[in-house]
């Protein structure tokens, strides 16, 4: 497989593990499990690992079976996991994209929850019809400039805080977030809900028509050790200025944390 070819198998699952979920992934966390944010990404990073593996499993020896004389009970399965993908896409990308219309109105001073669901089924309605019209080629297209300058921004982020953490403030002086008062239900269930930010290793199991079951597999885990390395090290670099929140963390509280360990990215992190 050429280097070219693996970054764009890769370029789709990537693209859904990072989606919105870094805009948000660190309030969340900091919310439920305070200062111990960055091990309980890791946590949820290695839980993800494991599903993602299933996956990989399915595609090498699964998907054999269902193109010849697979059991009953397997296509059942099969069918049974598709429709329960669907139903908790519907989800993730509504979820995803209400959280992306949120966080760009508010930076631009127009959030309401009319502007927020206006703009969420926009979008909606545009993806429908560039794959209606065009297919999924241009939207595998499109996923490649969208992933691209959400590596960038998310790679200046990381700059910003890092520079913030050892450059301005430095280690002797870091300021952590308090644990708060939550049970261990809510802890356990917030926890569990934020695997769907790590989401999105599964595609290569439906991109069989042009890759083969091992570029996809490479590529499902190539772009889970990529989100995964970044993912920790974003939340952790973050960490420590989360105590400027004062316990108010929202949707757009990244937007707080950002104007403080590098107001210079506020506006790219919004665009």
């Amino acid at each position: 497989m050429s280097r070219r070819r693996g970054l764009r198998a890769m370029s789709t699952p990537l693209a859904s593990i990072f989606g919105s979920g870094f805009l948000v992934i660190v309030p969340i966390l900091a919310s439920v499990v305070g200062p111990w944010a960055p091990l309980v990404m890791a946590a949820v990073c290695a839980v993800a690992w494991c599903v993602g593996s299933t996956i990989r499993f399915n595609i090498r020896h699964v998907e054999p079976q269902l193109a010849g004389k697979a059991a009953s009970s397997t296509r059942s399965l099969e069918r049974s996991a598709d429709l329960a993908l669907v139903i908790a896409y519907i989800i993730s990308v509504c979820l995803y994209l209400h959280i992306l219309s949120a966080f760009l109105l508010a930076g631009l001073g127009m959030d309401s929850p009319f502007n927020e669901n206006l703009l969420t089924t926009t979008v909606i309605l545009l993806i429908t019809i560039v794959g209606i019209v065009r297919g999924l080629e241009l939207l595998e297209k499109l996923e490649v400039w969208s992933l691209a300058a959400t590596v960038l921004i998310i790679a200046l982020l990381i700059g910003g805080f890092a520079w913030y953490d050892f450059g301005v403030v430095g280690v002797s002086d870091w300021l952590w977030p308090l644990m708060p008062d939550r049970g261990g239900g809510v802890i356990l269930t917030v926890v569990g809900g934020t695997l769907i930010v790590v989401q999105g290793f599964e595609t290569p199991r439906y991109m069989g028509d042009t890759y083969s079951a091992a570029e996809r597999i490479a590529a499902s885990r190539r772009a889970q050790v990529v989100s995964s390395l970044v993912y920790v090290a974003f939340v952790a670099l973050a960490v420590p200025v989360v105590p400027v929140l004062n316990g108010d963390f929202g949707d757009n509280s990244l937007i707080q944390l950002t104007t403080v360990a590098a107001s210079v990215l506020v506006a790219p992190l919004i665009a």
